[in-house]
């Protein structure tokens, strides 16, 4: 019993390190383009476009979630139809292709609009290829999974999504450290996109030894595989229903945390609080490290307590803490208010002079290095615009840039960050064992998929994109991009409250 009880352990490992592998170089393509949304922005729009090539490059990350949805029907109907195994072989394929072909085209400079086309499509193709992949991996890894530890064996996938962005921030901070900022900026901001194929070809190999699902093996066997997924998914009333209840009760409210928590904190601390580039990555890089763990603590819990209650739970402290959260964010890095009261010293200023692009005016800017009291340091550059006509008064702006964090500051914020990625953790540890276990065998990959992409995709991606656009508008404020997040945790965990049972297992073996 005991050699039996070993061969099964050694399966499920072998399942889950193939599957996860996969995600997680898919995941790291996804999100080494959300990160360097700055640099890139500025390579594929005119140098004058300003804040607005942040937003449409925000744009162009936000179309790759809204196509997942679409990825899901089209890929979520061939693993239903032929197997798990080959359905997202083929989505690490095409993703694995569009990253790297992301990272050889050229910028504005040298094919204009062309660009940012060339690149949406990519983006389109990496969404499409999602869309696929995360249903195959949670489907594939549950059916293996012995009842009773469903919650602790799909964990280990819901990692991968927090691993892959990890491993996006590690790569890119020790590629822009090797080249420095300058070479990094021009060029080297492709060198994470072309890496990831080497990735991605391990992947492939290791996913190619693998066997289909034995839960789907035998209903093949059994003649009992669905003839038309989508049909019995969406038509079928009972099961539409439960399709609804997962999307709106559970992965509505999961894709807002998780994309706040992992991805908005660290733009609102880099455009918002202007902190250094670095800073940001390594406070979300210490912050990712301490919660990650918490995926499995949460999965293997909801084996015990239910799926229900922990993703809540999740949900309700998001809707409460991210404004004080923010808010903190928003003081602690005042500089600018700071330094009346706190300057200790400052740097030579340093002067360039350059010419405006198509004109004759002159753009003169002073920068200049600032200490403070309490250690914390940033860059003030006065940046004033001679005109080329006589009679026309110069103009002037302040912009404080490049902040680095004094240790208690530094030390506060990294916790602030972690209690937001452990709040990830608790709305998606359980969730793929959750949504597996709502669907039967048959249309489970179908089914599944759509929601979770919906929730993840469309409502969780465009927190980036809709928050700064929100935080943009006249009369706004910081936190004004927060109500988005915040409404939709908040409608999702009434809905789940009132609408979801906190039971498992009834369709997983059938």
């Amino acid at each position: 019993m005991q050699s039996t009880d070993k061969n099964v352990s050694q399966s499920i490992t072998q399942v889950i390190a193939a599957s996860s592998l996969g995600t997680l170089i898919e995941w790291y393509d996804f999100y080494i383009f959300g990160s360097l949304a700055v640099i890139i922005g500025q390579q594929l729009f005119p140098s004058d476009a300003g804040a607005s090539a942040l937003i449409n490059t925000l744009a162009i990350f936000a179309a790759g979630f809204i196509v997942r949805p679409f990825g899901a029907l089209v890929f979520g109907r061939l693993g239903d139809l032929i197997g798990r195994k080959y359905t997202f072989l083929l989505t690490l394929v095409l993703m694995g292709g569009s990253t790297f072909l992301i990272g050889l085209i050229p910028s504005y400079s040298s094919i204009g609009y062309a660009a940012p086309i060339l690149v949406l499509i990519l983006r389109l193709v990496q969404g499409l290829a999602l869309g696929g992949e995360y249903g195959g991996a949670a489907t594939y890894v549950a059916e293996h999974a012995p009842v009773g530890k469903r919650g602790f064996f799909t964990s280990w996938i819901q990692t991968t999504a927090t691993l892959g962005l990890f491993l996006s921030l590690g790569v890119i901070v020790l590629t822009k450290n090797m080249l420095g900022a300058e070479a990094f900026a021009d060029w080297g901001w492709r060198i994470p996109f072309l890496v990831s194929i080497l990735l991605v070809g391990v992947s492939i190999y290791i996913r190619m030894k693998m066997h289909e699902s034995p839960v789907f093996t035998k209903l093949k066997a059994e003649g009992k595989v669905s003839t038309n997924p989508l049909k019995e998914s969406f038509q079928k009333k009972a099961n539409f229903k439960m399709v609804l209840l997962a999307l709106f009760g559970a992965t509505m409210g999961q894709g807002v945390i998780w994309y706040t928590g992992q991805f908005y904190a660290q733009s609102f601390l880099e455009n918002t609080c202007k902190l250094d580039f670095n800073e940001s990555r390594y406070i979300l890089l210490w912050a990712i490290l301490f919660a990650t763990p918490f995926f499995v603590v949460f999965g293997s819990w909801s084996d015990k307590v239910g799926r229900k209650w922990i993703m809540l739970m999740g949900m309700l402290l998001g809707v409460i803490c991210y404004r004080p959260i923010y808010q903190y964010f928003i003081d602690a890095t005042n500089v600018k208010e700071f330094q009346k009261t706190e300057l200790k010293s400052a740097s030579a200023p340093v002067v360039e002079r350059t010419l405006v692009k198509d004109t004759k005016d002159s753009l003169v800017t002073t920068t200049t290095l600032k200490t403070l009291n309490n250690g914390m340091t940033f860059k003030e550059a006065k940046i004033v615009t001679i005109p080329d006509a006589p009679a026309t008064f110069p103009e002037e702006q302040t912009v404080i840039k490049d902040v680095t964090l004094s240790g208690p500051t530094y030390i506060i914020i990294i916790a602030l960050v972690f209690f937001q990625v452990l709040l990830v953790t608790m709305v998606y540890g359980p969730i793929a064992a959750f949504l597996v276990e709502l669907f039967p065998t048959k249309i489970r990959y179908t089914s599944m998929s759509l929601p979770y992409h919906i929730g993840n995709g469309v409502f969780g991606g465009l927190v980036p994109f809709i928050a700064t656009l929100v935080a943009s508008f006249s009369g706004s404020t910081p936190l004004s991009g927060l109500w988005y997040p915040i409404g939709i945790a908040a409608l999702s965990f009434v809905i789940g409250a009132v609408y979801i049972d906190n039971k498992g297992d009834e369709n997983v073996a059938d």
